[in-house]
């Protein structure tokens, strides 16, 4: 593959080409990467909304009928649900590793072994995450492992 990069005027738009001979699943991870690079997430903190550049979440979890999103070292609340967090995430580097939590796998420092077939996952900032055996196969096959 090919990268091109131009200099433009400032008064020329920005645009991103994609030249290919087909669409396939490594150009919609591109596009969908793009995609979820530009836009921000409108989150709670507190009586505060906060927007928030999706690059920067650790991870996403479900916790009474509530969904929160981690960053380093702060905690938002978001109304979106975790189903939803999925479907807008898609393509990405998010993947789902239990029922409820998203991670973010840019954010994962290793993965190792635990019990019961279950994986863990060491994030940058220090967190330990659990991944449940339901998801341990597709996270195998995400990795290409």
């Amino acid at each position: 593959m090919k990268i091109i990069i131009e200099d433009i005027g400032a008064e020329e738009e920005e645009a991103i080409i994609i030249r290919c001979r087909s669409v396939d699943e490594s150009v919609l991870q591109l596009i969908n990467t793009l995609k979820a690079k530009q836009e921000k997430l409108a989150v709670r903190q507190g009586d505060k909304i906060v927007q928030i550049n999706p690059q920067g979440i650790y991870y996403f979890e479900a916790v009474d009928n509530k969904v929160f999103l981690y960053l380093e070292q702060n905690v938002y609340e978001t109304k979106l649900k975790l189903y939803e967090v999925e479907k807008q995430y898609a393509g990405t580097d998010f993947f789902r590793v239990s029922k409820s939590v998203i991670l973010n796998l840019s954010k994962v420092k290793s993965f190792s072994p635990s019990f019961n077939g279950r994986f863990e996952a060491l994030m940058k900032n220090g967190e330990r995450i659990m991944i449940s055996r339901q998801y341990v196969p597709l996270l195998k096959a995400r990795l290409g492992i």
